[in-house]
């Protein structure tokens, strides 16, 4: 049921007080002004939380892009967490996992004609991406990854994600909970989603979650479940199973290092064999002794047998040292999109497309006005392409 893996730790809650003082000063400092949210003239769409990782920003941030690309320039601009590098970097199909973090460098092996940057400060990181100097094209969208408390960037469009099993409306401030902020942070989202929803979601749990979550006429309340597509190789050379509708004759290693992999857990138990899970915390750097874990749990589990794991952990996998050849043979990631339900994608996609054909810079508004103006200056050759959506 929603709600059904969140923790109190109730001796934590006067932590949790203070925690929550200097938080809602924070954002009173935004609200009175003395600290400022910067707007830009290229649309931006912020994809975030308040809750500490785990709701799926990932499949959201890549079903958006599927969503624009084929129309317009996107870019996508991430913290990059636990990088190695500072600053600003724009990445290439080259650019080593270490240098970007897991999420990103996943993004951009994916996509790699969508322009994916990392840089702490997201108002330098917009510029550098909208700087025809800086960026490899011109970029018509920005797509923010996980910043939703990151208010120093005004975006056009605010989505806010909620796991479905952990309902902010049931959580607590940290250290206590896992709130990054309080409650109230949801009433500046535009567009509220809850995500990991249970495929088989009960007209009645539609309705009770809708009136608990009590959000504002002004807010959109999305539901979306996760899809699994079929297996990918990790290295290239895995042998034996790839669709999930093999799995039920292998024993199977479910290998995470994200922030909540029970709906994985959950949605993989009953279409295996055997399940055999080893978790680790969010983008977990394997090491040596990680790596001796892996390979000694792999080779205890009977015939036939395979390791899945997720494609944020697959990225990390790859540079860790001392994989065994058996283990590299049988490693798979399981790729995950998200999939809207009650038939809400349609109306999702056109408040998306909407917004950014409106603030576009190359929007046909703005080319009827450059050519008006071309027809003046005797057709000068530099005039702004026209976006087309379906």
């Amino acid at each position: 049921m929603e709600g059904d893996f969140i923790k109190i730790n109730r001796a934590l809650l006067p932590l949790s007080w203070l925690y929550g003082l200097g938080v809602k000063l924070r954002n009173m400092a935004f609200e009175i002004g003395l600290l400022k949210s910067r707007a830009f003239d290229v649309p931006i769409i912020s994809v975030g939380n308040i809750t500490v990782g785990g709701t799926g920003k990932t499949p959201h941030v890549e079903y958006l892009i599927r969503l624009l690309k084929e129309h317009v320039s996107v870019a996508v601009l991430s913290r990059g967490y636990k990088r190695k590098s500072r600053g600003f970097v724009l990445a290439t199909k080259d650019t080593p996992m270490r240098d970007i973090g897991d999420e990103p460098y996943q993004m951009k092996q994916k996509y790699p004609d969508v322009a994916v940057a990392v840089d702490k400060n997201r108002c330098n990181g917009i510029e550098r991406l909208t700087d025809n100097s800086t960026a490899a094209k011109d970029i018509d969208v920005v797509l923010l990854d996980d910043a939703f408390q990151h208010r120093y960037v005004k975006p056009g469009i605010n989505i806010l994600l909620v796991d479905y099993h952990r309902l902010i409306i049931y959580d607590r401030l940290l250290p206590a909970g896992r709130l990054r902020e309080p409650l109230s942070g949801k009433n500046r989202a535009d567009i509220v989603v809850v995500t990991k929803c249970p495929k088989d979601l009960k007209p009645m749990a539609y309705r009770v979650i809708t009136k608990a979550m009590d959000l504002f006429p002004y807010q959109q309340l999305y539901f979306t479940t996760l899809v699994y597509d079929a297996l990918k190789p990790v290295f290239g050379t895995a042998e034996g199973v790839c669709e999930l509708s093999e799995l039920k004759r292998y024993h199977v290693l479910l290998l995470t290092g994200i922030a909540s992999p029970e709906q994985m857990i959950h949605d993989l138990s009953p279409l295996t064999g055997k399940l055999t899970t080893l978790t680790y915390a969010d983008h977990h750097a394997f090491g040596r002794k990680d790596v001796q874990r892996i390979n000694e749990a792999f080779s205890q589990l009977q015939e036939p047998r395979c390791i899945i794991t997720t494609e944020k952990d697959a990225t990390r996998l790859t540079v860790a040292e001392g994989l065994s050849d058996d283990v590299q043979r049988h490693l798979y990631a399981l790729p995950v999109r998200i999939r809207f339900m009650l038939d809400q994608e349609e109306r999702f996609d056109q408040n998306i497309i909407g917004y950014v054909r409106k603030n576009s810079r190359n929007s046909i508004l703005i080319k009827a006005k450059d050519d008006h103006k071309a027809k003046k200056t005797h057709n000068q050759p530099h005039s702004h392409k026209t976006i087309y959506f379906k």
